[in-house]
């Protein structure tokens, strides 16, 4: 469904387990910057509000986007790690480099959580212009980092 038409921050407890032992790696894009560290903040207080331990949360930082997928396996292939959580966001521009980024980025994620057996979320916005991503970044239609958040936690409780 599109954000436009459901806030991204709004979910239900259903379906949510014991999240206290659980370890929650993120990735964040250093690109884009603004947006990306807004979505960190979503995803951080919804781990945190649903009862992960901060010791648990271990992010790192990537250069862009399109290196959200390396980084999801290098943090998939450690033991500890029950869950990556991928944070990007890549605008529309004049070229097809949108295109090419955004097919790549949500491939490799899908990949690295088949190879690993570990859910891998994306959550990577892929809007037209700098308000729409700010829009779902804390914006008035939610967080994608909270919406990130959760469906890890609900992964995890599957």
């Amino acid at each position: 469904m599109s954000s436009s038409l459901k806030n991204l921050s709004d979910h239900t407890a259903k379906n949510i387990g014991d999240m206290s032992g659980k370890r929650f790696g993120i990735l964040v894009s250093e690109w884009n910057n603004e947006v990306t560290e807004s979505l960190y903040s979503g995803a951080y207080e919804t781990l945190i509000s649903n009862g992960v331990n901060r010791d648990n949360i271990i992010r790192k930082d990537v250069p862009g986007s399109f290196e959200l997928s390396l980084g999801a396996q290098w943090m998939a292939q450690q033991d500890d790690i029950d869950a990556v959580i991928c944070l990007g966001c890549v605008i529309q521009g004049e070229t097809r480099h949108f295109d090419f980024i955004c097919n790549a980025v949500a491939q490799g994620v899908t990949d690295v959580s088949l190879k690993y057996n570990k859910p891998v979320i994306f959550g990577v916005l892929t809007p037209n212009n700098q308000k729409q991503a700010l829009d779902r970044a804390g914006g008035k239609h939610g967080n994608k980092g909270d919406e990130a958040a959760i469906t890890a936690i609900k992964m995890l409780s599957i």
